[in-house]
């Protein structure tokens, strides 16, 4: 028996490893009823709604999920349900097994219908999209009486898709139950295949109504960036004329500016960021269901092209101004602060010329001080020798005080001089 010795694994090495099987298509059958609903949470909901799902598990009798996971698939009576947790939203996919007559006179009654309606009431978060899809047999149905019963026909798009294995008919529009609506008549496709068609028309709908989420931001910025603009107008034109007196004001105005535009930076980049990413998505959904023209029909590339391409534009025009505002903020500042360090700097430069005017003010009264100094010590000095000579003639010097004053004088102005001129010496060396 052979033992086979591992290396140290990572620690997130399994997770990585079956990430590419995270949230698997489902084996589909038709025909078939879906609703499909997306719900906005924050970190609060988001558990919130594990344990909303746990509680409808726990109303069938059925496991709990397991601690930490972010999707669950499973037979909840008579309908099926799929739970998942992605980073913005919480998604909520219902189906069961729908009657092949059920087009015969009217609309069919969507999956949610045999749902508990307080629980499904209940969902934690705001509802951002929700979608009811029909999965029938092609041969027994055509698109004629879905428009009757099901879709208004004069907002109509259909296409032909998974190369021509199968119909779909949608409308892009919310009807009286809130739902939009879609219908895919399928013909003779593997149940995987049909799974994998499915949950790609479903992720259409929830990126393309995610990615939309950065037109009210990008709306809403733009006229905060259209007063950021003409106020960093009215900043460069006062600059050029600017005295030195009005540098301070406009640097506060040009800061306080700055701060303004990198407030809004900071909070709508990550939703423009992700607008970004949802459309680049929808774009690759649309591409993955191989899809081709139905007669007399616009596609649901046609359509997404021309309606969702002006809210992408500006969402993505947003974005740009920002930077490009963010960018001439920043120049203009630092512009501002040059232009105002020279100042300095030039100013700098004349009180220091007029320190060296002073210091060379003081030398000069130091000198004039110093030399009044030597006099004035030589004259007291001199006056206590004169004092000495008067008490010492009376043990016999022979000068007179006069005289003998008249003789220290430049004696004692010659050591207190020389005295004065080795002590400032002693001082520049030190």
């Amino acid at each position: 028996m052979h033992v086979y010795h591992h290396p140290r694994q990572h620690p997130q090495r399994a997770a990585l490893h079956n990430e590419i099987h995270a949230r698997p298509p489902e084996a589909m059958a038709a025909p078939l009823a879906i609703s499909h609903m997306v719900m906005v949470c924050d970190v609060a909901e988001r558990e919130a709604s594990r344990e909303h799902v746990a509680a409808l598990l726990r109303d069938h009798h059925l496991p709990a999920p397991e601690q930490g996971c972010t999707h669950l698939r499973m037979e909840v009576g008579a309908f099926r349900i799929r739970w998942e947790l992605h980073t913005e939203f919480v998604t909520w996919t219902f189906a069961r097994a729908l009657q092949t007559d059920a087009f015969t006179e009217r609309a069919p009654e969507p999956a949610t219908r045999v749902v508990p309606q307080d629980w499904l009431a209940a969902l934690p978060g705001q509802c951002l999209a929700s979608m009811h899809l029909w999965v029938l047999p092609i041969d027994s149905f055509d698109g004629a009486s879905l428009v009757k019963h099901v879709l208004q026909e004069d907002t109509l798009v259909a296409s032909t898709v998974a190369d021509g294995y199968g119909e779909v008919y949608t409308d892009f529009a919310l009807h009286a139950d809130g739902g939009s609506r879609m219908v895919l008549l399928v013909g003779s496709m593997t149940p995987r295949r049909l799974g994998r068609l499915v949950q790609r028309l479903l992720e259409i709908e929830t990126y393309r109504m995610a990615a939309l989420l950065g037109l009210p931001a990008a709306r809403e910025a733009s006229a905060v960036l259209a007063f950021a603009e003409r106020e960093l107008a009215e900043l460069a034109q006062a600059i050029r004329s600017a005295t030195r007196e009005d540098e301070p004001a406009l640097l506060d105005r040009l800061t306080r500016l700055a701060g303004q535009v990198e407030g809004q930076h900071a909070a709508t980049h990550s939703r423009f960021s992700a607008s970004a990413a949802y459309f680049e998505l929808v774009d690759t959904r649309i591409e993955d269901i191989a899809e081709s023209r139905l007669a007399g029909m616009q596609t649901i590339r046609e359509f997404m092209d021309r309606r969702l391409s002006p809210a992408r534009s500006t969402c993505e025009w947003a974005a740009r101004r920002q930077d490009a505002l963010s960018q001439r903020v920043s120049r203009i500042s630092n512009l501002l602060r040059t232009r105002v360090e020279i100042e300095q700097q030039q100013s700098s430069q004349a009180l220091l010329a007029t320190m060296n005017q002073r210091q060379d003010l003081q030398l000069k009264l130091q000198s004039t001080v110093e030399g009044l100094s030597v006099a004035a010590i030589t004259y007291y000095i001199v006056g206590l020798i004169s004092y000495l000579a008067k008490g010492a003639q009376s043990l016999g010097w022979p000068l007179s005080p006069e005289s003998s004053a008249a003789l220290a004088i430049p004696v004692v102005a010659m050591g207190v001089w020389w005295s004065l001129r080795r002590l400032h010496k002693r001082l520049r060396r030190a």
